[in-house]
């Protein structure tokens, strides 16, 4: 126990390499997906709870609800399939696995995340192909989960819409523009906010059978092979780091919950917003 949380995870025995360095090897590529991913869901997710929440019992609320529903019913292993067999059997548009093409030479590994090594060399051949291969599984992931985050959003706006600060509000001479960011949005948010550490574990386990479906060098296909291989002292080290990535996912999200509620108290002292 004392080995693993001072980061010594030992030798992995099938490969003969030090656990820790493979995992810090892997974990970028997997950041830069999850991460990518994961800004995708929330715009989305965010946009499409707003358009139906503003307009309830319409057609577009009914699209909305169809398409978050669809995106919870979707297991992770069909999405990612169909993906690949559409976007890149059918139309040819994006590549369907690995991080960039071997044709192209790769940056020099600085920070270990590839687009951003990319850019420090100003290769952007390698950068746009990097770009090219990480649309679509991070597509995927986003999709998938952004069901949730639209769903609390929607709902939130149900409730706050016809509040009575609302119309107090509108009595004041805002716009409508102001009341709609202002005071609806930004309590809507707080739900969302408070779903999102959820919801970024998810698309962080997700990785375990995206990357390996599309071939993508992380951690999650990482952790795959050690399953595959009954690797478990390889294993216990990345739901560790799983973990880790949970645990700090929801200290962001109670913090940033805490800057759209100025009524939560965070350290003891009253957080007011300006």
């Amino acid at each position: 126990m004392r080995d693993i949380f001072t980061g010594n995870f030992g030798i992995d025995p099938l490969t003969g390499q030090s656990i820790l360095s493979e995992i810090l090897f892997y974990l970028p590529n997997t950041l830069e997906l999850v991460l990518f991913s994961f800004l995708i869901l929330v715009i989305v997710g965010v946009a499409v709870g707003y358009v139906a929440g503003m307009h309830f019992s319409t057609l577009r609320d009914s699209l909305a609800r169809i398409a978050y529903l669809v995106s919870w019913s979707t297991p992770m292993y069909l999405g990612a399939i169909v993906a690949i067999l559409v976007f890149s059997n059918w139309l040819p548009i994006f590549p369907s696995g690995g991080m960039y093409s071997l044709a192209i030479p790769a940056p020099q590994p600085v920070t270990g995340v590839f687009l951003i090594d990319a850019l420090i060399e100003f290769n952007m051949p390698a950068f746009l192909s990097g770009l090219q291969h990480l649309i679509l599984p991070a597509l995927v992931l986003a999709f998938v989960n952004f069901g949730l985050i639209s769903r609390a959003v929607r709902s939130s706006i149900l409730n706050v819409r016809w509040s009575t600060y609302v119309k107090t509000a509108r009595a004041k001479g805002l716009s409508e523009t102001e009341v709609r960011r202002r005071h609806i949005l930004r309590n809507a948010l707080i739900d969302a906010t408070s779903l999102s550490a959820v919801i970024f574990g998810w698309v962080l386990t997700s990785t375990v059978v995206v990357e390996e479906l599309f071939a993508w060098p992380g951690l999650g296909q990482f952790a795959f092979q050690a399953i595959y291989g009954n690797d478990y002292p390889a294993l216990i080290p990345v739901v560790v780091v799983f973990t880790l990535g949970v645990i700090i996912a929801n200290f962001i999200a109670d913090v940033a919950y805490s800057l759209l509620d100025p009524r939560i108290v965070l350290g003891g002292q009253n957080v007011t917003v300006t």
